[in-house]
């Protein structure tokens, strides 16, 4: 969408890949799960991208159009690399085959360090399917002998961030203070018009009270203003405290 891999390339001359890859069931998931640890990578200097798997449409209050402008605007806010858009079926995701081709292919040829998927237990089948997508894809990323574009790429980990739709508390298996990021991430998220303006949702609190009250009990848990959570079904190793709050 926002950039393509060829602009990529172009911006950034022999670039080996990204450091970062977040795959998003529909635009605005990245912002709502982890929106400020993208900005807490970004000014770290490392290369972040995003994959929305679909458009997320239809909406009751959305289109195409209107998502796509949305999508482009809070990706400047962020600060990304790039931004594409597999061109999924919204409402019907699944982790097929053809998909996961899709899917391992673009892995390929961005060549990510690190992996991230919404986290795997949620009501809406749509996230579900991308988590189950995105661990295939990374396997088969790694194949030898096969028409997948790209060479071979296995990256070394998959994280998960939450933007799920259960009533549930999840245990993260870390925690990310983004306390300095708050406000722009939320200013990334109020680009969706389409999805989350006050006009379109009377409940009380607002969705805007929920999202900083979620981020404020994070926080609080590290001894933060605000906190981001992450799962992994893989242990998380250290090579020493020094970052540790």
């Amino acid at each position: 969408m926002s950039l393509s891999l060829n602009a990529l390339r172009k911006r950034h001359g022999d670039l080996d890949g990204l450091d970062i890859l977040v795959v998003a069931p529909h635009p605005d998931d990245a912002e709502l799960g982890m929106g400020g640890a993208i900005l807490k990578f970004k000014q770290a200097g490392l290369r972040v991208g995003v994959l929305d798997l679909t458009n997320g449409e239809p909406t009751p209050y959305g289109s195409e159009e209107m998502r796509r402008g949305e999508t482009e605007e809070a990706t400047k806010v962020l600060q990304l690399d790039l931004r594409e858009n597999l061109g999924l079926p919204n409402r019907s995701l699944e982790a097929n085959l053809t998909s996961r081709h899709k899917l391992a292919s673009f892995i390929r040829q961005t060549r990510p360090r690190w992996l991230f998927a919404p986290y795997w237990e949620d009501a809406h089948p749509d996230h579900v399917a991308a988590a189950e997508l995105v661990e295939a894809a990374r396997f088969w990323a790694k194949l030898t002998k096969t028409d997948l574009s790209g060479e071979p790429c296995y990256p070394e980990r998959i994280f998960y961030y939450f933007s799920i739709h259960l009533k549930l508390v999840p245990q993260p298996a870390f925690i990310v203070d983004i306390s300095q990021q708050w406000s722009q991430k939320m200013q990334a998220i109020e680009c969706y018009r389409s999805q989350f303006s006050i006009g379109h949702r009377a409940e009380s609190p607002t969705f805007f009270n929920q999202i900083q009250s979620e981020a404020a009990y994070w926080g609080k848990s590290i001894g933060t203003s605000y906190g981001e959570p992450f799962a992994s079904r893989e242990p998380v190793g250290l090579t020493d405290f020094a970052s540790l709050i």
